[in-house]
C-alpha cells in the first residue's frame, strides 16, 4: 500500500445484480460490516447467554452497555425514548465495532465511506420525521416555528430552521465519515515514516515515530468509541425533536 487513501478503495469480491437496478455485490465494506455486527452478536451473546448472580467480567460488561445505552436515551430523549432502545442499542455497538475493527492492520473501515454513514444517518431521520408525524400530527411542523419569533421574520426562520433541518444529515454522517478518514490516514502516513526512517538507518527516528504511531492508535482507540457516542447522542436529540416539536 503506497497510497495512505488505497485503503478505502472499495474491493469487489463477487458482483451480483438484480435486474438492471440494483447491485448487491459482495465487497470490502459489506464484508467488514458484517464481520462488525457478527462481532457484536458474538460477544453480546456469550455475555448474557449463561447469567450469574456474581457477573462474569464479560457478563457485567454487556451489563454495563445496556446500562450505558438506557442512561443516553433516558438523558436525551426522555422515558417515552426507551420504545427505540433496540435501535440504538444495535447502531452504536455496530458503529463502535466497525470503527475498531478498521484499527487491525490491512483491514477495512466501513464507517470511513460516506455512502454508510450517510444511508445510516439518512435513514434514521426519516424515521424522525415519520415518528413526528405519527405523535403529533401536523403540530410536528411546530419544529420549524420557532415562538416568541416577530411575524414579518417568520417566513425567513421557518426557512432557515427547515434548511437547518435538512442538515441534520449531512453533519451527522459527515462527522463520523471525515473522523475515521482522517484518523486512519494520519496512521498510515505515520507508519510509512517509521519504514523510511529504519530503512535510511535512522534507528532514533524509527523508534520515535514507532511511539507516535502509539500514542495516535491509543487516540484513536478512544476516537472509536467517542464518534459512536456522539452519533447516538445526536440521534436521541432528533428523536425528542419528534416527541416534542415546539420551541
Amino acid at each position: 500500500m503506497f497510497s495512505p487513501l488505497e485503503q478505502f478503495e472499495i474491493l469487489v469480491y463477487k458482483t451480483l445484480t438484480i435486474g438492471n437496478w440494483f447491485d448487491i455485490s459482495i465487497n470490502n465494506a459489506s464484508v467488514f460490516l458484517l464481520i462488525a455486527a457478527l462481532t457484536f452478536c458474538f460477544i453480546f451473546r456469550l455475555g448474557v447467554k449463561k447469567s450469574f448472580l456474581i457477573p462474569t467480567p464479560l457478563q457485567l460488561l454487556c451489563e454495563q452497555s445496556f446500562v450505558f445505552i438506557t442512561t443516553v436515551i433516558k438523558q436525551q430523549a426522555g422515558s417515552q425514548g426507551l420504545r427505540y432502545f433496540p435501535l440504538f442499542f444495535v447502531i452504536f455497538f455496530v458503529i463502535l465495532f466497525s470503527n475498531l475493527i478498521g484499527l487491525i492492520p490491512f483491514a477495512f473501515t466501513p464507517t470511513s465511506h460516506l455512502v454508510f454513514t450517510f444511508s445510516l444517518a439518512l435513514t434514521c431521520n426519516l424515521a424522525f420525521i415519520i415518528i413526528g408525524f405519527k405523535e403529533n400530527g401536523f403540530k410536528f411542523l411546530n419544529l420549524f416555528v420557532p415562538k416568541g419569533g416577530p411575524l414579518w421574520l417568520l417566513p425567513l426562520i421557518v426557512v432557515i430552521e427547515f434548511v437547518s433541518y435538512l442538515l441534520r444529515t449531512f453533519s451527522l454522517s459527515i462527522r463520523l465519515f471525515a473522523n475515521m478518514m482522517a484518523g486512519h490516514t494520519l496512521l498510515h502516513i505515520l507508519s510509512s515514516f517509521v519504514t523510511a526512517f529504519i530503512k535510511a538507518g535512522y534507528l532514533m527516528y524509527g523508534i520515535a515515530s514507532i511511539l507516535l504511531v502509539v500514542a495516535v492508535l491509543v487516540l484513536e482507540l478512544a476516537i472509536a468509541f467517542i464518534q459512536a457516542y456522539v452519533f447516538i447522542v445526536l440521534l436521541c436529540i432528533y428523536l425528542n425533536d419528534a416527541f416534542h416539536p415546539s420551541h
